[in-house]
């Protein structure tokens, strides 16, 4: 029996993450399992303040956004766990990151993170970033929660 997906809107994400406007970077979670998995939606426009210098002309998401974006993400998964609520989630580094697609104004990326070790406070999750049905982006988070 599949069991029923947890949603939450940007005022929901906010309850949970610390970040905020301009750095808050996922729109919506469309799923998540505490401890697990989440996945989520950033809409990108035109508007966002990173389009005016990169690059005037021939807009594209910044590489390091998007790594930020997933982190979000899969600071979500962990931070809405009982014994991490109200902390922060920090990069630890990153491994085996690969840039595959561009992401333009008008994509809709998909975040997906499956944490994979948790040992204290400390793990890895393996990130993907989708536009459609293709790769953006894919590598391993590290990150340290305090």
């Amino acid at each position: 029996m599949a069991t029923e997906k947890q949603t939450l809107d940007s005022t929901q994400i906010q309850a949970i993450l610390p970040h905020r406007y301009p750095m808050l970077l996922v729109d919506r979670i469309e799923d998540y399992q505490p401890g697990e998995y989440a996945i989520g939606r950033k809409n990108v426009t035109i508007n966002e303040n990173f389009f005016q210098g990169h690059f005037p002309g021939n807009p594209v998401m910044p590489g390091a956004l998007i790594m930020e974006a997933l982190a979000q993400t899969g600071a979500l998964a962990l931070l809405s766990m009982p014994e991490f609520q109200g902390k922060t989630a920090y990069f630890g580094g990153v491994r085996k990151i690969k840039f595959r697609h561009m992401v333009r104004p008008g994509d809709s990326l998909r975040l997906e993170v499956q944490l994979d070790k948790l040992h204290g406070n400390a793990g890895i999750g393996h990130a993907t970033a989708y536009v459609d049905d293709e790769v953006a982006c894919s590598g391993d988070l590290i990150f340290a929660i305090q």
